[in-house]
């Protein structure tokens, strides 16, 4: 792609027109939270709240809205692991055009039915998303269909580009920009308009320390394929980034941020608990990174790009946020079995504030089954610190305590 021949911003600005109506204009959300734990003054943009459940119906309806006429009666094809999906599927639906759309047999079924609900035909196939996308590309060759990328197609990069259009619109003091790495359409979009309009803006992308192509291509100079992906945000869990993207975050792109799977579940767990907004672990990216940001009093513009997530998912991310926050202490204890040291334990528990939420007395778990009884003891606590005054109470008061987590 000949960067420097285009007007990119002429065009995104044409992508907001075909959008108009279609989508939701999703305002910024001031986090006090968020802002006093890092310094800055942190901005949500809240594409979760999207039609569709994430950003991306932008980039699919524009790509969409683009085709000729003989490409629409053929019908069109995706590949996608549940957000691209949906928003080809209803983009499609409304303007009357068929859609078949391969999904990995990973993807969490709330995401396959959404999918259908809006009209698509679901094709399930491989365990990741460049699985997928190779069924995909073999079914457009085989039906004469067009296919519409996830990321590296320059219409869908303009789609998703309006986010950037939208957030300096809400507020044109934007200092930051973050948001989710996978494929890279997202972050091309963003750094095309924000840098056409406000060009010292910093544009940084946040990938899982598990998935991170795009920081690998950068390094390379070109398309790296990954020789496996490990993250639970399986919304960016990309082997390979798009030529077309690489080229965009090779001249535009200030930086990469990555994550750790503990850090991406905290990020899901405190924008529950503080906003009340449910994100994807994919869409948690951007707050999962604040902390790593190398400013201070700047306003910082996070994109979460997605909300559609299942609710047995839901619950182990916020279990597994809990323990990461200090929120949760999980620990075992070998008790004498004589009267009394159950309450001993429960006391100095009581005496700390430490809430039991389970108890476990079991003697067939123990070392010396003769004389002891194993006691296992979950509660719920308030954070770190807390749960070192805890543990320091149990010993000194002659317990050996094994922390389980």
């Amino acid at each position: 792609m000949n960067l420097e021949q285009i007007n990119h911003l002429e065009n995104i600005q044409k992508a907001a027109e075909n959008l108009n109506g279609v989508i939701r204009k999703t305002d910024l959300i001031y986090s006090e939270f968020f802002s006093k734990e890092t310094g800055n003054r942190i901005y949500i943009k809240p594409e979760n709240l999207q039609r569709t459940g994430s950003f991306k119906i932008r980039g699919a309806y524009n790509r969409i809205a683009n085709l000729s006429e003989e490409e629409r009666a053929k019908g069109i094809i995706a590949s996608s692991a549940g957000n691209h999906a949906q928003g080809v599927a209803l983009a499609a639906s409304t303007m009357g055009i068929k859609s078949t759309i391969v999904m990995p047999l990973v993807t969490p079924l709330i995401k396959v039915d959404s999918t259908k609900s809006y009209g698509a035909e679901v094709v399930l196939h491989g365990n990741i998303y460049d699985e997928a996308y190779a069924k995909a590309v073999e079914l457009a060759e085989e039906h004469g269909y067009t296919f519409v990328h996830p990321y590296n197609d320059y219409d869908v990069i303009c789609g998703q580009g309006t986010i950037a259009l939208e957030i300096l619109e809400d507020l044109e003091d934007i200092d930051v920009i973050l948001a989710p790495v996978g494929g890279g359409g997202l972050i091309s979009g963003l750094a095309l308009a924000a840098k056409a309009i406000k060009p010292n803006i910093q544009v940084i992308g946040v990938e899982p320390v598990g998935a991170s192509s795009m920081l690998a291509a950068l390094d390379a100079g070109h398309p790296v394929t990954l020789d496996k992906v490990q993250t639970g945000a399986e919304g960016v869990a990309v082997k390979t980034v798009g030529a077309n993207c690489l080229d965009i975050c090779s001249k535009y792109l200030d930086g990469i941020i990555q994550v750790t799977e503990d850090e991406i579940m905290e990020a899901v767990l405190l924008l529950l608990e503080r906003h009340k907004i449910i994100a994807e672990a994919a869409g948690a990216l951007p707050l999962a990174a604040i902390k790593k940001l190398n400013t201070r009093n700047k306003n910082v513009a996070c994109v979460v790009s997605g909300g559609n997530i299942d609710m047995v998912t839901i619950s182990s991310t916020i279990n597994s946020g809990l323990v990461t926050r200090g929120r949760v202490l999980c620990f075992t204890v070998d008790l004498p079995d004589t009267p009394g040291q159950l309450l001993r334990i429960a006391q100095i528990l009581s005496d700390h504030r430490a809430n039991v939420i389970k108890l476990e007395h079991n003697q067939f778990k123990a070392l010396d089954r003769v004389q002891h009884v194993q006691l296992e003891v979950t509660a719920e606590t308030n954070g770190h610190e807390h749960i070192a005054t805890v543990i320091a109470a149990l010993e000194e008061g002659g317990f050996h305590i094994n922390r389980i987590y």
